[in-house]
């Protein structure tokens, strides 16, 4: 039987560190505080090069952040639970000192009914269908992103696990209220709902989902849809396979096709991943074939080092130079 920890070793460049390094300050009668944080930086450097614009080395910061999570206990089957999770740079002095409010929510989580979050949070079909694919630390990752039609006013409901199955529904509204007519969008008050449906069984865990991706949320209108496959080959080595699609707008095109291909592979501290991108435009006459690679390596439960390539290939849908873009750094996680 195949390890149940084998999928999250495979994307623990960015999730494994986070919840197993979360300090708890606070348990007693049920109810728990915990903080988490992270201070990342490296240098970075390639890229696209647009213009004059320079894409040449930099100092830079890797997405430091903290975190504060409380729960309690209300009864033996519901939890009630609340987040909040800050921006900060961490490779320079700054005003103000973060950067914004990356997350802040609250929710019921309830084994028998489910849970219910609502507020400020992530994409649940970018974290929960696409997501299998978000393993590095800067860039390399070509389908969806966590602020998907997400990130703020926001509701979202996730079913039980039921015989390998969970489901999951979420609406964003874009709200005009307290806006002037002439301060209005074009678009007005927009609901954008996504949802989909994951199962697992065993080494492999399949999903599937979509969003509308409205024009106030920055996309075209059109539904995007996208499925994933991850199979754990053993317990070092998982390979994903992912396809995602939005039709072209009449007016705002955008319509694409990607399919993906990569793996993980986990030995000892080290954890490699590698990925391959086939990315159609509606718009665009030829293709964009991406790839990325990186080696993480854990110096101790808390501290991490990495290296990550991404060629984006973007000079060939594109009328400007894309080099090699390449990152490596360090980061401590308390």
């Amino acid at each position: 039987m195949f390890k149940k920890t084998t999928l999250a070793l495979a994307v623990s460049g960015l999730l494994g560190a986070s919840a197993a390094q979360a300090a708890m300050v606070y348990d007693q009668d049920g109810t728990t505080l915990d903080i988490y944080g992270r201070i990342s930086m490296g240098i970075e450097g390639g890229g696209d090069k647009e213009g004059n614009v320079d894409n040449g080395e930099e100092f830079n910061d890797f997405g430091s952040r903290l975190r504060v999570t409380a729960g309690h206990q209300i009864t033996s089957d519901l939890r009630a639970f609340a987040r909040v999770e800050w921006r900060f740079n961490g490779d320079e002095q700054s005003e103000p000192g973060f950067e914004e409010v990356r997350n802040s929510y609250i929710g019921l989580e309830s084994e028998q009914f489910g849970t219910f979050t609502a507020g400020n949070f992530d994409s649940f079909y970018d974290g929960e269908v696409m997501g299998v694919f978000d393993v590095y630390v800067e860039n390399g990752y070509e389908f969806a992103g966590g602020g998907l039609q997400a990130r703020g006013d926001s509701l979202a409901y996730m079913t039980p696990e039921f015989s390998g199955f969970q489901a999951f529904l979420a609406a964003k509204h874009f709200s005009e209220r307290g806006n002037t007519l002439a301060n209005q969008s074009n678009e007005g008050s927009v609901i954008a709902t996504q949802g989909g449906v994951v199962y697992t069984t065993g080494p492999l865990r399949l999903a599937l989902g979509y969003v509308e991706d409205t024009v106030r949320g920055e996309g075209n209108g059109e539904t995007r849809v996208g499925t994933t496959a991850e199979y754990a080959i053993n317990d070092a080595f998982a390979a994903r396979l992912g396809y995602e699609t939005r039709g072209d707008s009449d007016t705002l095109g955008g319509g694409f096709d990607t399919v993906g291909l990569g793996g993980s592979f986990a030995t000892g501290a080290w954890t490699f991943h590698l990925d391959y991108y086939n990315i159609e435009l509606d718009n665009a006459p030829d293709s964009r074939d991406a790839w990325a690679a990186a080696a993480h390596y854990d110096l101790s439960n808390n501290f991490d080092v990495f290296v990550e390539l991404n060629d984006a290939n973007k000079d060939a849908v594109e009328s400007y130079e894309d080099d090699m873009y390449y990152a490596v750094g360090a980061r401590y996680h308390f």
